[in-house]
């Protein structure tokens, strides 16, 4: 039996330079690209790479990107961190995709600046759209997020009606270097 041929891209979140060596993205790259499926790659391509305008990671930069430059498509995976969290659920407002995989989503600006000029915030989430669009919505929170408050992102689990997962103690999961919990479930997903 062939699999169908799916890629995952790893959205990171703002400020990030080098994502293929920052926080938990290269072990969870490493570690789906490894990931077989009746002897078969689970993903034909993983792709981590720093993304264009990566300090503000606005979204008339990011969504064609996503959409031109890695085609993410029906059969795709995108995993969200922050910034690339809300990514990931905006390009899902209008695209089919497999599934999405956030880690500490938000739906305001929070209030800061650089928020509110990344675009995502200027109109209403179409939440039933993004679900529609989506086969699976896993969620990572911590009510420990110094960025992102535990109320923004259990709002999000609520209205994408998404897996959710609160894990204690991991902030805004920038310290951990290994994201096993996010593996595991979505291997289990495809």
């Amino acid at each position: 039996m062939t699999m169908t041929k799916s890629q995952c891209v790893i959205a990171p979140g703002n400020y990030c330079e080098y994502p293929e060596e920052s926080l938990w993205y290269p072990s969870v790259a490493e570690k789906l690209r490894e990931a077989t499926k009746e002897g078969q790659p689970v993903f034909s391509k993983v792709i981590l790479q720093q993304f264009p305008d990566w300090t503000v990671g606005k979204e008339s930069v990011w969504i064609p990107f996503l959409e031109k430059e890695l085609k993410i498509g029906a059969n795709d995976v995108i995993i969200g961190h922050s910034t690339g969290a809300i990514a990931a659920m905006r390009y899902a407002e209008t695209h089919k995709v497999k599934g999405i995989v956030l880690a500490s989503g938000y739906h305001t600006d929070l209030g800061v600046p650089s928020e509110i000029e990344a675009e995502y915030f200027s109109r209403p989430w179409n939440f039933q759209a993004i679900r529609d669009n989506c086969t699976f919505i896993l969620q990572y929170a911590s009510p420990d997020d110094q960025l992102v408050p535990i109320a923004e992102q259990r709002f999000v689990a609520q209205q994408l009606q998404s897996e959710y997962y609160e894990l204690p103690g991991l902030g805004h999961f920038v310290e951990n270097e290994e994201f096993d919990e996010l593996v595991e479930e979505l291997l289990k997903k495809l």
